[in-house]
């Protein structure tokens, strides 16, 4: 499989059914934050993304953001939706999926990741070996580093 090939796609995170992550084997979510659970670098999450996480939490899969950016923009939005995070991970290096999964004992055999990037979510999710659930960015991209990996991105999707 490529490296830059999901598992699953769906077109956002409230898709992505509680039934398919435990069809999957999955007991912890890697997340990503922007465009994924919110507009990038929004304080609001997504509609239907606290039920959604809520629904998971339920069903025993922890729910983890795994961002890039800042623990000032991530602390404050990972709060608001009760989760944890790790921020500066460095996606889509391993040092920020390895370090959730060590807090909670899993192994990436037992990981989803789920994000809108192809080289940062789907890339760090495959080399880590877990499973990759791809989604469509639902918002414009404020950072024109971002922008330019999208023109990338583009013909691979």
């Amino acid at each position: 499989m490529s490296l830059l090939k999901p598992h699953y796609r769906f077109n956002r995170i409230t898709d992505i059914a509680a039934e398919n992550l435990i069809s999957a084997g999955v007991k912890i979510v890697l997340l990503d934050a922007d465009n994924t659970l919110s507009f990038h670098g929004s304080k609001k999450p997504f509609p239907g993304v606290p039920e959604w996480i809520a629904e998971i939490k339920e069903c025993g899969i922890v729910p983890v953001i795994i961002s890039n950016n800042s623990e000032r923009r991530i602390k404050p939005f990972a709060k608001k939706l009760g989760l944890d995070y790790v921020s500066k991970s460095a996606k889509p290096l391993l040092k920020g999926f390895k370090t959730a999964l060590e807090k909670y004992g899993f192994e990436p055999k037992d990981s989803a990741v789920i994000g809108d990037q192809l080289f940062t979510d789907v890339l760090g999710g495959n080399l880590l070996g877990a499973k990759v659930f791809l989604t469509e960015p639902l918002g414009p991209e404020t950072d024109r580093f971002i922008k330019i990996k999208r023109i990338f991105e583009k013909p691979l999707r």
